[in-house]
């Protein structure tokens, strides 16, 4: 659905407090975005970390939106305007590439797409050169998100955010596969530059993973453009 002609897609992940992230919300929705959706999530952080960027033990929303890429990139760069992100007690803005979505959400979100040219030129080489980013994904049986973090931590995790999900695979294929994971999971997700991705996956693959009491799964996806980070 992204051929010459359509506009390469972004999937914008915000985490920060609720506070920050209805604020969020507001400038998304003076934008006329179209699709965004909130959840709820708990800090994982260090005390450190926390004191540098407000993102420890505490409540956290993931506001989560798909845009064309442009359009992505002005909104991470007002977020972090407007939000202060990287300050103590605020948070992070990330962006994740798409291949496509449905053709209704397709439609719903190109109008975004204004192929002015002068954005792209306009984009703040600092803060949305490619980044250095990856995002780890680890989704493993309820109670063990500080189990990840206590394998991930050493090998250069920061922190991390952790939400709650069931489970709606298919029984019959994971037993095929030898597979019997708990219905109710956290996942943890933690942004982690290139270099530490592999350290970072592996630990947590060995203290949790599938064969372990977690039944982890651990992915990592690409992350293209950040504000909040170093």
């Amino acid at each position: 659905m992204t051929g010459s002609n359509k506009p390469a897609f972004r999937m914008l992940l915000l985490i920060a407090t609720p506070k920050l992230v209805n604020k969020g919300a507001e400038l998304f929705r003076e934008g006329e975005v179209p699709i965004q959706h909130i959840f709820h999530a708990q800090g994982t952080a260090s005390s450190e970390i926390m004191d540098m960027l407000g993102l420890g033990g505490v409540e956290k929303n993931i506001l989560m939106s798909m845009l064309p890429r442009l359009f992505a990139d002005k909104m991470l760069k007002k977020l972090q305007k407007t939000l202060h992100l990287g300050m103590p007690n605020s948070g992070i803005a990330f962006t994740i590439p798409m291949s496509s979505g449905s053709a209704q959400i397709v439609k719903m979100v190109e109008v975004l797409q204004t192929g002015d040219e002068q954005t792209r030129s306009e984009r703040d080489e600092t803060d949305m050169a490619e980044s250095e980013f990856s995002m780890i994904m680890a989704i493993v049986n309820q109670g063990f998100s500080e189990e990840v973090m206590d394998a991930a931590k050493p090998v250069g995790a920061a922190g991390g955010t952790v939400f709650h999900s069931r489970r709606a695979g298919n029984e019959d294929k994971l037993k095929f596969w030898g597979i019997s994971v708990q219905a109710e999971r956290e996942i943890v997700l933690i942004l982690a530059r290139k270099e530490d991705k592999l350290n970072i996956m592996q630990a947590i693959g060995r203290k949790c993973g599938i064969n372990s009491k977690a039944q982890g799964l651990i992915l990592s996806l690409p992350v293209d453009g950040t504000a909040g980070m170093d």
